[in-house]
């Protein structure tokens, strides 16, 4: 079942949905796609089912789909490239409390001046 559920991801991954993004639109739980994922728990045919549709290919494509080294190599770039987006997101919140904090010290300046 680790198989299936790492190709569901790498389909998610080639589209970049996010796990809550194929949740909703399969109509089951993240904690159960998570699950799914990672090899957790196994996958019904409903939910196979469901998977498959969502990715416009047939359960039997989604069973026998192969990923070449190319692929699993372009995932692991893709995951390396949002885990970046992700900290240069962090930074820019941070620049932004900093611009706020220096705002609110300029204006109590001015205030007092």
């Amino acid at each position: 079942m680790y198989t299936i559920g790492k190709k569901i991801k790498y389909l998610r991954f080639q589209r970049g949905w996010s796990q809550e993004d194929v949740a909703k639109r399969a109509d089951i739980s993240i904690l159960a796609l998570s699950k799914i994922e990672t090899g957790l728990t196994d996958i019904n045919l409903s939910k196979l089912e469901r998977l498959a549709a969502l990715f416009e290919i047939s359960v039997i494509q989604l069973i026998t789909l192969e990923e070449g080294k190319s692929d699993s190599k372009h995932m692991d770039e893709l995951e390396m490239a949002n885990r970046r987006l992700m900290d240069q997101e962090a930074e820019i919140i941070d620049l932004q409390k900093k611009i706020i904090e220096l705002f609110e010290e300029l204006r109590r300046s001015k205030a007092t001046a």
